[in-house]
């Protein structure tokens, strides 16, 4: 155990353990909910759109809306190109690095 991390991947090893075990994999699942709620989140306010008026436009439950925005649910990408592109008029964009 690293007493005092000095990097935030050696406090995230310590707190969560080595990159590949289950706690990791599940806490890295989390933070990549909670951003994609946060992405959503922002861009309906950036949008000025309420829940309701977003699940209109996606003709979904205002809960439904409210359950992604908390991270609450998963969400897929076509789910998300939908709210993006449909419900707020964006464009969703992916990238991938390797």
């Amino acid at each position: 155990m690293i007493k005092n991390p000095k990097t935030i991947n050696d406090l995230f090893d310590q707190k969560y353990g080595k990159k590949g075990s289950k706690t990791r994999d599940e806490f890295e699942q989390r933070a990549e909910a909670y951003m994609v709620a946060e992405l959503v989140k922002e861009s309906r306010k950036k949008a000025h759109l309420t829940q309701q008026q977003l699940a209109e436009k996606l003709n979904v439950k205002r809960t439904y809306i409210s359950k992604i925005e908390r991270a609450s649910s998963d969400v897929r990408i076509s789910t998300l190109r939908k709210i993006i592109e449909t419900g707020l008029g964006g464009k969703l964009i992916i990238s991938v690095e390797l």
